[in-house]
């Protein structure tokens, strides 16, 4: 039987960034330097291929610290923890690896570093995302007030508008952080901005690949978890730059064959916490089904690696 032809534009660079293949990568040498079980605090990432994996390995993951034992060492996820996390640890006595991505560290550096100079802070992010919590966790209670739209910013009551600063959730779209920040400035002009974009460079470069495949694809499929904020933001950037079918997929099994009745292209990108060996899942149910031809389209190199905390690469 013949198949019809289609069209995959695979969307470069896609999937794992820096800072999760860090993060992963602290959970497998903890592992191996210590035995199992190791807890981890929270997903590592926010993918449950991923977690599934490392929890067949020996990771244990906990909600909070108290579901902790003292005698086990203990992993803090990529996304930020508050300060009173790694406090209770050290008072316990425990061990822990922090495995907070470097750029969102920075984002807890320009907070406190704001708030010496006497600023208070405005964050832009999602309430209850665990980056969110982690950042305004950093400074006492009332010292970070969260806006997460244009409009909350109409609303938000601060102490001094001459004495402000605003720091960004690292995973949110450029586009909507860029409305945001310009309702800030209007409403607070003294407000003190970072001195370099604070949405990663991976969020960033994940956009703009999808923005460039986007318009010419009939359907975006963005392989992710729905608990990621990152994903969920490619299938917004994709659908605003013209793509009428933007979906979320965890696995191949998840795609509606349905909905893509007709087609002659799909694009397919990746959130930074979906592994490669997924995206290459959903190839293979395409070619399946259909006469494929994959186009490889890149708006960006990536070479950017963090190393994991010096206690890892120590001898036990």
């Amino acid at each position: 039987m013949t198949m019809p032809p289609l069209t995959l534009y695979l969307a470069a660079p896609r999937g794992f960034c820096a800072g999760v293949d860090r993060a992963i990568k602290i959970v497998e040498m903890a592992i191996q330097k210590w035995g199992a079980p190791v807890y981890v605090r929270h997903e590592i990432v926010h993918n449950k291929f991923v977690v599934d994996g490392l929890r067949e390995k020996g990771a244990v993951f906990v909600e909070e610290l108290e579901d902790c034992p003292d005698d086990r060492p203990v992993i803090f996820s990529a996304h930020g923890v508050p300060k009173s996390v790694p406090a209770e640890a050290s008072r316990r006595q425990m061990v822990y690896v922090d495995a907070t991505c470097p750029l969102v560290s920075k984002v807890h550096i320009e907070a406190q570093r704001h708030a010496d100079a006497g600023l208070q802070m405005i964050m832009i992010g999602h309430k209850g995302h665990p980056e969110t919590i982690g950042t305004m966790g950093q400074l006492p209670n009332g010292e970070v007030l969260l806006v997460e739209t244009v409009e909350d910013v109409a609303t938000v009551a601060v102490r001094d508008p001459a004495q402000l600063a605003y720091v960004t959730q690292t995973t949110l779209s450029v586009d909507d952080t860029k409305d945001i920040v310009a309702a800030l400035h209007d409403r607070f002009p003294a407000i003190i901005g970072p001195h370099k974009e604070d949405i990663c460079y991976a969020t960033t470069n994940r956009q703009h690949a999808v923005k460039s495949v986007a318009p010419k694809s009939d359907a975006l499929l963005v392989v992710g978890a729905p608990n990621s904020s990152n994903s969920r933001r490619l299938v917004e950037v994709g659908a605003k730059a013209g793509c009428k079918y933007a979906q979320l997929v965890q696995r191949a099994t998840n795609i509606d064959w349905r909905a893509l009745e007709g087609i002659r292209s799909v694009a397919i990108t990746a959130g930074a916490s979906a592994p490669e060996l997924l995206v290459n899942e959903v190839i293979d149910a395409f070619r399946s089904r259909y006469d494929v031809t994959v186009e490889v389209v890149e708006t960006a190199v990536e070479d950017i690696e963090f190393k994991v905390p010096r206690v890892l690469r120590q001898p036990a």
